[in-house]
């Protein structure tokens, strides 16, 4: 498989990033750093298991409004479905297989950080739906959809997973706006948002007993040893999740168990934890109806439409320009 690289997070990015999130105060570490090979498969088994609710109230939307989605992506004519974030693609090929059922003229752009997710994504589709055409781009969101932005088609973009969570509000309004930007009218966003409920549903999601969530949140630490010459003790750090159903934010943390020092080599970097100090590395934002509305309203978007799981409240939204 050939990829279009069109900025792919490097080796000089990370090596900033974990500086300047070490030496801060609090420490932190950016998610998108969980993603290598083993951090994939890591995420695969998480969508997998029964209290990560977010992947089967998503499936079961795009499976039981399939039609009326096809319907409402084929109104113009051919376009390009680009999907930010595609990881294994699993419930997008709902809608690649319901779209290529009908002869419908189509292509799909998949973008990813991760090469290695877009790689087993190529590969499976040219197994199950070989005919459907796929052009992969692995790199940064916008510097993929600005390079595409120029196309002929009509866009459908989709942000599936509640993956906007990840974002703080004004964040997430930066990168709705920013999407909008290079929307055309006839143009449409389709996006997850994960919505408040029963706080211990939320724990439960991303705190599992198997360990497996754990296991990803420390996966920036192994890469750091890995790539970094670091040597982060993994054992001697806990996974830490919270949910403040006030606000709607799920965070996770590694807390240092003992006191400790650090060395990455690499980036020539000593760090001290006191016993119990945390890194922040992840936030997974909760959403009602006002909020996805205000981020909506300060992004130049307008909802058209929504679809919405018969359990745990999590909705996919339709958005043109406004």
């Amino acid at each position: 498989m050939q990829n279009t690289k069109i900025a792919p997070t490097s080796t000089i990015e990370f090596e900033k990033e974990v500086f300047n999130g070490l030496t801060d105060y609090p420490k932190h570490l950016s998610s998108k750093y969980f993603y290598d090979k083993k951090g994939d498969k890591l995420f695969q088994d998480i969508m997998a298991m029964p209290t990560y609710y977010l992947t089967d109230c998503e499936y079961e939307i795009l499976e039981s409004n399939k039609e009326e989605i096809t319907e409402l992506f084929t109104g113009f004519g051919a376009f390009d479905l680009i999907e930010l974030g595609a990881g294994d693609g699993k419930k997008t090929k709902i809608l690649l297989k319901e779209f290529n059922d009908k002869n419908i003229d189509f292509s799909y752009v998949p973008i990813d950080i991760s090469d290695n997710a877009l790689n087993q994504l190529y590969n499976s589709l040219q197994k199950e739906l070989p005919t459907v055409n796929v052009k992969p781009l692995q790199g940064a969101y916008f510097e993929a959809l600005e390079e595409i932005s120029y196309r002929k088609n009509r866009k459908i973009i989709l942000f599936l997973g509640s993956n906007i969570g990840n974002l703080k509000h004004h964040q997430a309004v930066d990168f709705m706006k920013k999407i909008q930007e290079l929307m055309q009218p006839d143009d449409l966003l389709f996006m997850g948002f994960d919505q408040k409920k029963n706080p211990q549903t939320i724990l439960e999601a991303y705190n599992d007993q198997e360990g497996v969530t754990a296991a990803f949140n420390k996966n920036v630490l192994a890469r750091i040893n890995t790539e970094l010459n670091g040597n982060f003790d993994l054992d001697q750090f806990l996974h830490w999740e919270v949910y403040n159903p006030e606000t709607g934010s799920a965070k996770s943390y590694l807390v240092s168990k003992i006191e400790q020092t650090v060395r990455i080599e690499y980036l020539d970097l000593t760090i001290n934890f006191k016993a119990w100090e945390t890194i922040h590395t992840e936030i997974s934002q909760k959403y009602d109806d006002e909020i996805i509305n205000w981020l909506a309203k300060k992004s130049g978007l307008k909802m058209i439409t929504a679809y919405q799981a018969k359990t745990f409240n999590y909705k996919n939204c339709v958005f043109k320009k406004s």
